[in-house]
């Protein structure tokens, strides 16, 4: 299989980083990519036909995350911390204050690879990896405990991880990360339920081969995270984003042309990235 893991989808995300890069009009730039993803990235990002065809979603959730990172900092996040990290290059590609803390968490074989393949360059910030599986609860407890207590302001991202957790680990999840103050911002990326039913019936296979199959769309979008200690301050659709900057397919930007508001769905987006503030007592 190619897909063998839940890990293996980090290739899949640094192939299309490595495809924006190569562009003379690139939206971002990710020099690290191309040597993260390799040959088997490539590899599964031409098996899978669904995601080839709209890769200008991939393009559009990156520059977002970029845009919303950079407006977080600017506000005075001293830590970033980074959940499933994966294959995430930021670190060493954005301009970051030398003194901004940022620390990466993901399974241990994932972050072996990738401190392999980065083992000669140097981040711009002070970068810190941990190796740990999510699902184990209490050790995640004891990380927000350790790390809450180091920061006055904390942007937590979790990008491309809320998806293959169930309605209640995500629940969980978020109720763990309200319980600290520090903990300011939480940067995300949502699907629509009628999304989640395509890309399980397009992609779905071959990632629950990999027991990594996708489970996770509110209904009610981002206020789902209401209940759990956030609000939505910031929504952006992908789609809109990528018509915006002219990365839709030609069908596909017609339509964009025909409904460039997205107030209609500023709410509840196809697919988009949602940036939570945690609520006051």
């Amino acid at each position: 299989m190619l897909i063998r893991n839940i890990s293996d989808t980090a290739l899949l995300a640094a192939v299309y980083r490595a495809r924006e890069t190569e562009r003379a009009d690139a939206l971002f730039s990710d020099p690290l990519a191309r040597r993260l993803a390799g040959e088997r990235g490539e590899q599964i990002a031409k098996s899978l036909l669904f995601s080839e065809k709209h890769a200008w979603s991939w393009f559009a959730r990156t520059y977002l995350f970029d845009q919303f990172i950079t407006q977080c900092l600017r506000e005075g996040c001293d830590l970033v911390v980074n959940l499933a990290a994966g294959l995430d290059a930021r670190p060493y590609r954005l301009a970051l204050p030398a003194s901004l803390k940022w620390i990466e968490v993901d399974l241990p074989d994932i972050t072996d690879y990738k401190e392999e393949i980065l083992r000669d360059e140097k981040p711009s910030c002070v970068l810190e990896r941990v190796r740990l599986d999510l699902a184990d609860v209490n050790e995640r407890r004891k990380l927000f405990q350790r790390l809450a207590a180091e920061s006055r302001k904390t942007l937590i991202v979790s990008e491309g991880l809320i998806i293959y957790l169930t309605a209640e680990e995500v629940g969980s999840l978020a109720a763990d990360l309200a319980a600290h103050e520090p903990f300011r911002y939480w940067l995300l990326d949502i699907a629509s339920p009628a999304l989640l039913k395509l890309l399980q019936k397009k992609m779905g296979k071959p990632l629950e081969e990999a027991a990594a199959p996708l489970k996770f769309a509110a209904a009610e979008g981002p206020e789902f995270f209401s209940k759990f200690g956030w609000k939505p301050i910031g929504v952006r659709s992908n789609f809109h984003t990528a018509g915006r900057l002219k990365r839709l397919p030609l069908m596909m930007s017609f339509f964009y042309h025909l409904q460039k508001n997205e107030d209609f769905q500023s709410k509840r987006p196809w697919a988009g990235a949602c940036l939570l503030e945690r609520r006051q007592p």
